[in-house]
């Protein structure tokens, strides 16, 4: 039993703040634990490690001093070093003054430690947070493994028609004359979808107990709902994953790439929609969303969605990757979603795609309860993503974010001195409002965009 499947109970708000509140709280503790761990290790003491905000509501001091707390605003953390409040407070004078009494006790504080240290310690929470992210597509990556070659049929997925004769095990060598292509080759696997008739049943030619046989199978890449967007159209109205849509405004349909041109040709009018799921057929109302799209090819491309993912009329037989193989791909993975988030903020920025994109708190929830509501696989999966956004917004280079510290350590480290407490004060100021103002713009575009 997933262990996500007693969620519905509880109901929907509450669900989704508990979905944020343990993704938000894994992510935190992890780029948390990453300052705290280099820090130690470079020889800087922290007071206090602190998953949440507020009032304390359990705490330990370990041996070396560190206080461990859980406070009761779930919503962030953070690591207190020794001598941060006088680096907030800009009391260098106090400093000098003990570093004259006691300069082991100031090597031990935060502003006090060696240049490399203060850039170590505050760059490790960012790199904390990818190499978790790594870590959870890797092993993801080595459970789902990689579909064998040839395509073999693995189990079929549970649809209307039924599977006809096609059978799990069985090889695919051609459906309706098309041969198949290698599995690693993506531009062919294009041209194969682009090449089958719109036709069900369909003549499949495979390869049982190693004898070659025509047998008939349904629409390879049938209206079935693989995977479903959090905050779509489709989440909206509760269609979920093993959905099978089987007709639009009355009109049936047996193939993905049907309902797909039914969304796209929309105009945003409201579709009804015939949906098997467990053998009933039940009617929804929907209306597409408006939704910018990366290109393969670099830039964004707006249309109209639900918010559904398809797949083949049945999963593929796969293979275990290897741990090298896995790792690659999940590195791979983890520079597509820093890459697709900074072209995302970009073509913002620019006017390009609607400023909508950009989620607050809210957002993040209900996405947060969306995928946990798909199952273990798919929070986890999103908690990764999230992980990578959250280390990626710490290094912009702006105050009181990591990266603007890291910036700071970079004057420091050209013009052999750090800025002055004027200057940091001012630049934290406004490094402050700006954060401020971020998160209110987003919160704003939770509750105002549609």
């Amino acid at each position: 039993m997933d262990i996500f499947g007693f969620l519905p109970q509880f109901g929907g708000v509450a669900w989704q703040l508990a979905a944020f509140i343990i993704a938000l709280s894994v992510i935190v503790a992890v780029h948390e634990y990453g300052h705290y761990i280099v820090g130690r290790w470079s020889g800087i003491h922290a007071e206090v490690f602190s998953i949440g905000f507020g009032p304390v509501l359990w705490s330990r001091t370990d041996r070396r001093g560190t206080r461990w707390q859980i406070a009761a605003l779930p919503f962030g953390g953070f690591v207190k070093f020794a001598g941060d409040a006088d680096a907030a407070s800009g009391k260098d004078a106090q400093s000098m003054a003990a570093a004259q009494a006691d300069p082991a006790a100031l090597r031990r504080t935060m502003h006090g430690a060696p240049l490399w240290a203060r850039t170590a310690t505050v760059a490790a929470g960012p790199a904390f947070n990818f190499a978790m992210s790594i870590l959870i597509f890797t092993g993801i990556f080595m459970m789902q493994g990689t579909a064998r070659d040839p395509l073999t049929v693995g189990q079929m997925q549970a649809l209307p028609q039924g599977a006809f004769d096609l059978r799990a095990g069985d090889e695919i060598i051609s459906v309706e004359g098309v041969p198949a292509p290698s599995i690693g080759d993506e531009e062919a696997w294009s041209a194969f979808s682009d090449a089958l008739p719109l036709v069900q049943p369909m003549d499949y030619v495979v390869r049982r107990d190693g004898v070659e046989m025509a047998v008939e199978g349904p629409f390879l890449m049938p209206p079935y709902v693989s995977q479903v967007a959090p905050r779509g159209a489709a989440d909206d109205i509760d269609i979920r994953p093993g959905d099978v849509i089987v007709a639009v405004d009355g009109q049936p349909i047996f193939a993905f790439e049907q309902i797909r041109t039914a969304v796209e040709g929309s105009g945003g009018r409201v579709l009804q929609l015939e949906v098997w799921r467990d053998g009933q057929i039940i009617p929804f109302a929907l209306a597409p969303k408006r939704v910018d799209e990366p290109r393969p090819d670099g830039g964004f491309r707006t249309e109209w969605r639900i918010g559904i993912l398809g797949g083949m009329a049945f999963e593929a037989a796969t293979v275990t990757q290897g741990p090298g193989q896995a790792l690659s791909g999940a590195v791979s993975q983890t520079w597509a979603v820093v890459e697709n988030s900074l072209s995302g903020l970009w073509h913002m920025v620019t006017g390009a795609i609607s400023t909508c994109n950009m989620s607050g708190f809210i957002g993040i929830a209900e996405a947060s309860g969306s995928m946990a509501e798909q199952g273990a696989e798919s929070f986890i999966w999103f908690i990764a993503v999230l992980s990578v956004a959250v280390g990626l917004l710490n290094l912009f280079p702006i105050p009181v974010l990591d990266g603007g510290h890291l910036v700071f350590y970079a004057y420091e480290a050209v013009a052999g001195r750090p800025p002055s407490d004027r200057a940091l004060r001012v630049l934290m100021g406004v490094g402050l409002t700006l954060v401020l103002s971020l998160m209110i713009f987003a919160l704003a575009n939770d509750i105002l965009c549609p």
